[in-house]
């Protein structure tokens, strides 16, 4: 199958080297400057091509200044300097798209606008942010490679991994950057603890709502009635559940009925916001993880909820 031409490509790749160079930019988005690059014998490993199309294809990404190599004798060759841009539109990536909570709150918004703002003045490439309910649903699209990175909060990322190792955490932003504690939420204000013969609201698309959920009520005979995360609070005015844990970020935005009490939990992970991609995105984990400043983003976010910054 031919390679496409698009307004976008910097060279005419419709060639028989176009797999090589698309390959070879991969290769050094994720190459440090000022390092010794592989033989081109080992590329020719890497890349199952032959040994004059690696060659050719250098050759195309130096003429066009994507990179600059210099030979040291038998030290090898090193890699002095790569036109970032250029390396992505040669690799094919000519915009991102993560995924994250839906925006009800202002963390979330601000969390979004800080990795869009940061993420395209690094990168001078458009970046898109989806918006999409429970860390399940977006690990789910994320390794079916419909979104290039995904935001999910430390702790379900860890309670992913212990199951499955087809996701990597590349960034992790300061403790409160994905929300401010969970709650315990209870349909009758005279109840204080979760107690035996509960009705137990749990969404098993949410791994951090279902995973604390399990948590709580280990060792008590409950009832987990499976509801989806924004249903709790109706089904609790209903009396249809006893109880539930919620984001404590968004108890403002809804009526009071019953009490609610916070969960305390042995570490903050639940908490903390991280970055995570498809393992196998190799060139993806260098580069984001090489462009993301926390600090900015942070403060970017900081002035989003401050109200200083418009989302």
């Amino acid at each position: 199958m031919g390679v496409k031409k698009s307004m976008n490509m910097p060279y005419n790749l419709v060639t028989k080297n176009a797999h090589t160079v698309r390959e070879l930019a991969k290769y050094f988005i994720t190459v440090e400057e000022n390092s010794r690059i592989v033989t081109v014998s080992e590329f020719e490993s890497m890349i199952d091509t032959a040994r004059g199309t690696i060659q050719n294809s250098l050759k195309v990404l130096s003429e066009a200044n994507a990179i600059t190599l210099v030979s040291r004798g038998h030290l090898g060759t090193f890699f002095i300097h790569k036109n970032l841009s250029l390396l992505l539109n040669f690799a094919g990536i000519t915009f991102l798209v993560g995924v994250m909570p839906l925006p009800y709150s202002k963390l979330y918004e601000g969390l979004s606008t800080g990795l869009v703002q940061t993420m395209e003045n690094q990168l001078n490439i458009p970046v898109n942010m989806a918006h999409m309910r429970g860390a399940r649903q977006r690990i789910e699209m994320l390794l079916n490679e419909r979104y290039d990175f995904a935001v999910v909060s430390k702790y379900a990322a860890l309670k992913y991994q212990e199951h499955s190792h087809n996701v990597d955490i590349i960034v992790e932003f300061d403790k409160h950057s994905y929300l401010q504690n969970h709650v315990v939420m209870y349909a009758d204000k005279n109840n204080s603890k979760i107690e035996d013969g509960m009705r137990v609201g749990i969404d098993y698309d949410s791994i951090d709502q279902s995973s604390l959920t399990l948590e709580a009520t280990l060792g008590k005979t409950v009832e987990l009635v499976p509801i989806s995360y924004n249903q709790f609070t109706d089904k609790l005015q209903a009396n249809e559940i006893d109880v539930a844990i919620w984001n404590g970020d968004e108890l403002p935005n809804h009526p009071e009925k019953g009490t609610t009490q916070p969960l305390n939990l042995e570490n903050d992970d639940n908490t903390i916001a991280v970055i995570i991609i498809k393992s196998t995105r190799v060139d993806l984990k260098n580069l984001i993880s090489q462009i993301i400043d926390v600090h900015t983003v942070m403060d970017t976010q900081r002035k989003v909820i401050d109200g200083k910054l418009m989302p």
